[in-house]
């Protein structure tokens, strides 16, 4: 009967433990870390955009938007805005 008990009190204690979440740190995702979207035959600076306007869009922790990319890349500057707008819905 205690094991029992005791098994219930560590069960409820760990459901109310705190979990850590990772903080991302400043600076773009390493690319392993980065969401993986299916933009086939689209250039590298636009599939940047798009992660990156999309992660923004929806508000997730890899939300980032490079301002001087965005003010100097128009490639990027289209994959962002294309891909904030379209996940935004």
């Amino acid at each position: 009967m205690r094991s029992i008990a005791a098994f219930f009190l560590i069960t409820a204690l760990a459901g109310c433990a705190a979990t850590e979440q990772a903080q991302r740190s400043g600076g773009p995702p390493r690319p392993s870390a980065r969401p993986v979207y299916n933009l086939t035959g689209y250039p590298p600076a636009f599939k940047d955009g798009y992660i990156d306007g999309c992660e923004t869009a929806k508000k997730t922790s890899f939300a980032l938007k490079d301002k001087r990319r965005f003010a100097s890349d128009t490639q990027y500057r289209l994959g962002w805005n294309d891909g904030f707008s379209l996940c935004r819905r």
